[in-house]
């Protein structure tokens, strides 16, 4: 097990930020990670994914373990279903091609996504409509004290609008090592519906010209995504910095009195979701900068990094968002990003 001292992660983390580790040592199989939590056994570790939905407010004062098992395995093929395994490892986007590719359905609309498959059951990630919970069966979990390896299912992960069980109270209990999805096998399936209402996927199908598709809806998401979010090895960012806040529906409907033009989308029956971007956008924050700390001038969600931003300038301008929403609408925004204190 190689470890290094005053390791920067500058180029482990989207956002770019400029920060180091006390220690880091990389992992790719599980009996690497089971030796390295054993190690540090005294120490609160920080286990490192893709790097992709955090910012580093300081440097890391602890152990930094980088989960980098690869690998994905078809376990069976039951009637019209494959169920599908990925190691944490792995990169999203690019698992989601490899489905595409075998024409496994199901999370094609989850399209680039940045981030591993480790850590996409922390987040329940989703996208135009889907979320991992809709073809998520289980994920291998390691118990970080001891070592123990287990199977977390569907109900047992409390999966929620960007939340599970893993950001509540298994919160540094667990590292996850594998997921285990049901996809829909379309070389034995030809009705299946593909999820295309949702945002500007419809206008996008008709844009490329070409025949609906589990194919043609990741490439329209893809070209929906790169038209609207920055590319991390462009400009750091970690996509969509917050959450899109869940409202009353009574509340609601006094705001449009005041804002008639303010945009929602039906959760259940007493609530609605609000776009946080248009909410951002409205407050006049879209292409503002604070230093090297900004809004993405065309996706007001995204929190940028210009160059040499801290994670303390990024947090600070974040701050300041909530403030003025919070002020304007009566609407609380909270960060889906993960901020990491040490």
């Amino acid at each position: 097990m190689e470890i290094r001292s005053h390791f920067s992660l500058k180029e482990h983390n989207t956002f770019g930020i400029s920060a180091f580790a006390k220690a880091y040592t990389s992992v790719s199989t599980i009996q690497q990670l089971k030796e390295a939590l054993a190690y540090y056994h005294n120490e609160e570790v920080f286990l490192l994914g893709g790097g992709s939905n955090m910012l580093l407010l300081n440097n890391i004062e602890r152990p930094v373990v980088h989960v980098n098992i690869k690998g994905i395995n078809l376990l069976k093929q039951e009637n019209q279903h494959v169920y599908i395994t990925a190691m944490a490892g792995e990169n999203w986007h690019d698992f989601v091609i490899f489905c595409i590719e075998n024409n496994w359905a199901g999370i094609e609309n989850m399209a680039l996504i940045p981030g591993n498959v480790g850590t996409s059951p922390i987040q329940n990630i989703g996208a135009y409509g889907v979320e991992l919970k809709d073809t998520f069966v289980s994920c291998t979990v390691m118990n970080i004290k001891t070592g123990d390896v287990t199977t977390l299912h569907l109900e047992d992960c409390k999966f929620g609008y960007r939340d599970s069980i893993f950001k509540n109270e298994a919160l540094g209990k667990y590292v996850i090592t594998s997921v285990t999805f049901k996809l829909t096998n379309l070389s034995k399936k030809n009705e299946y519906q593909l999820k295309t209402s949702y945002g500007a996927i419809k206008d996008e199908l008709e844009n490329l010209q070409i025949e609906p598709s589990i194919q043609a809806v990741a490439q329209a998401v893809i070209n929906i995504r790169s038209s609207k979010l920055p590319d991390p090895k462009v400009i750091g960012n970690s996509g969509s910095f917050f959450k899109n806040p869940i409202i009353e529906k009574s509340y609601y409907e006094d705001l449009i009195r005041m804002h008639p033009s303010i945009p929602h989308y039906p959760v259940n029956e007493k609530q609605v979701k609000v776009p946080a971007g248009w909410l951002i956008d409205q407050c006049g924050f879209k292409g503002k900068r604070r230093g090297d700390a900004g809004v993405h001038d065309k996706q007001a969600l995204v929190l940028v990094n210009h160059g040499n931003a801290t994670g303390q300038e990024i947090i600070a301008l974040a701050k300041e968002i909530q403030a003025m929403v919070q002020d304007r609408y009566g609407i609380t925004i909270e960060t889906e990003v993960n901020l990491i204190q040490n």
